[in-house]
């Protein structure tokens, strides 16, 4: 499955955006809001984490070209089963640190959201961030997400206690 939007190809994961994906996976400033840099084992389960959901849900996260093939990063919704806040459809992205300040993240986010909406018939997804990630929260504001402090959590991923600031698309 594609989905494009003027400058970007959104893609089911391919083998071919396993390398740059753990490259950016282990960049110190794309990592900073989730505990640091990952391992190559690491990013490699992440990668056949994100491949899978596509089978098990049929939405998931999108690698996220631009119109020449080059791996830009990743945006889309996966459904979370088990969460702090229960299950629900959580709209995520990441970028290469060279392309952050091009809009491709609000881009390529509304074009995952727009699938999620008509192709699955999601009600709502959450975004989160920490409350110090001022450049996702832009992102959130940009796509018309609500802002839902009641729904705000804290918990543990394995890197000590992390807040998250819940974000609403209808």
């Amino acid at each position: 499955m594609i989905v494009e939007t003027p400058r970007l190809r959104l893609h089911t994961w391919h083998e071919r955006h396993r390398v740059p994906f753990a490259a950016m996976s282990s960049d110190v400033d794309v990592m900073r809001d989730l505990g640091g840099p990952m391992s190559r084992a690491e990013s490699d389960a992440k990668f056949d984490r994100y491949a899978k959901a596509w089978h098990d849900d049929a939405i998931g996260r999108w690698a996220v070209e631009d119109r020449h093939g080059k791996f830009l990063g990743y945006a889309g919704i996966i459904f979370r089963r088990e969460h702090p806040i229960g299950p629900h459809h959580d709209l995520g992205w990441r970028l290469l640190r060279d392309v952050w300040g091009n809009g491709y993240a609000t881009e390529a986010a509304k074009a995952a959201l727009e699938d999620g909406f008509a192709r699955i018939g999601m009600d709502e997804a959450l975004a989160y961030t920490a409350p110090d990630n001022l450049r996702s929260q832009a992102v959130m504001a940009r796509l018309g997400l609500t802002r839902d402090p009641s729904r705000d959590f804290t918990a543990d991923f394995g890197n000590g206690d992390w807040h998250g600031l819940i974000w609403v698309a209808r």
